[in-house]
């Protein structure tokens, strides 16, 4: 049982109502009967994204990480909302043989927010990415995503002649935090991009980081980077209380919650297989979207399967907060929707 505690926050309005209860009617969304129920009834609801379980993780790791992912938000009061295009349809709510052809891996490709709408045209499966889930929860009023790692801003290989001057690859979770306003739950950017440079491009673009009970950006892998948070919280309330301001105040950017990985693995060793892989990366001319699932098979292979083992760790426990972190947002909405 989920307890609610009683507050107003006036950013709640009734048009805001109004607006939710029509996003799970709208014919361009597929939302799914129980995610509807949850939304209605004022229960939290945490969305998940699909690109994790059928490009990010091999098989059979995406299923145990869906499995262990579903469960730690259902065990914590929450729904679920795992988002996606399933054949031409975009859904929030991704569920039964849906789900399972995406857990296949067989022709899903890799969506962003920017492919939505040519993926329901060509009626193909999308799995969504950060930025692509945000652009499907946010259409259903979701307040919550959990996620492995943000994308961000690519490192240059050390081997390439011209690290310094060369045009690096940005994630476009960058821009769709930018623009969209929700929590993320995450370890922070993934361990294959430069992190100095991501948590620059999220300052300049008004996208707040905060730290769950740490002090330092996690690496993904790795409990830290050497990169200092201006703002560390304790508890799942301080999180919701600081987004309801956030919200009040208008901003329109997300708020990115990072925590450290449950397991986390040495820095030095991640650092050293992130280099090798990126080596290897530019030798095989891998780019584009193909890049960061690419990179991160081979640093399974670096590690011994190590970095493996601690993202599907990591996947489940920031489920469970973001769970948590739902349920303390949803209370101060729903008293919200009462004083109305």
């Amino acid at each position: 049982m989920v307890t609610m505690r009683r507050k107003h926050y006036p950013w709640r309005t009734q048009t805001d109502e109004a607006s939710r209860d029509l996003a799970l009617v709208m014919t361009t969304v597929r939302v799914s009967p129980a995610v509807a129920a949850a939304l209605r009834d004022g229960r939290p609801v945490v969305a998940l994204e699909s690109s994790v379980f059928a490009q990010g993780l091999p098989q059979p790791q995406n299923r145990e990480a869906a499995r262990r992912m579903l469960a730690a938000v259902r065990a914590r009061g929450a729904e679920p909302a795992i988002t996606a295009v399933a054949r031409g349809t975009p859904v929030v709510g991704l569920e039964g043989a849906d789900l399972e052809r995406f857990l296949a891996r067989d022709g899903v490709r890799k969506i962003s927010a920017r492919d939505i709408a040519p993926a329901a045209a060509a009626r193909v499966d999308g799995a969504t990415t950060v930025a692509g889930s945000l652009a499907l929860a946010h259409a259903a009023h979701i307040a919550v995503l959990a996620t492995g790692g943000i994308g961000g801003v690519h490192r240059v290989a050390p081997i390439s002649s011209h690290a310094f001057d060369a045009v690096r690859d940005e994630s476009a979770d960058l821009a769709e935090l930018a623009r969209t306003p929700m929590l993320v739950v995450c370890a922070g950017a993934k361990t294959i991009l430069d992190l100095p440079a991501t948590m620059e491009r999220l300052e300049s673009l008004g996208v707040a980081v905060v730290g769950y009970r740490v002090d330092e950006l996690p690496g993904f892998l790795t409990s830290g980077t050497g990169i200092s948070l201006s703002w560390r919280f304790e508890s799942a309330a301080q999180v919701a209380a600081a987004w309801c301001m956030h919200r009040a105040l208008g901003r329109t950017q997300a708020m990115v919650v990072v925590q450290a990985p449950p397991s986390p693995l040495p820095r030095g060793m991640v650092d050293d297989a992130v280099n090798r892989a990126l080596d290897a990366a530019a030798r095989a001319g891998i780019a584009g979207p193909a890049l960061t699932p690419w990179l991160l098979a081979r640093l399974e292979e670096e590690t011994g399967g190590s970095s493996l083992a601690t993202n599907v760790e990591l996947l489940e426990s920031n489920a469970a907060l973001a769970s948590e972190i739902a349920a303390e947002v949803t209370g101060d909405v729903e008293i919200g929707r009462a004083r109305a």
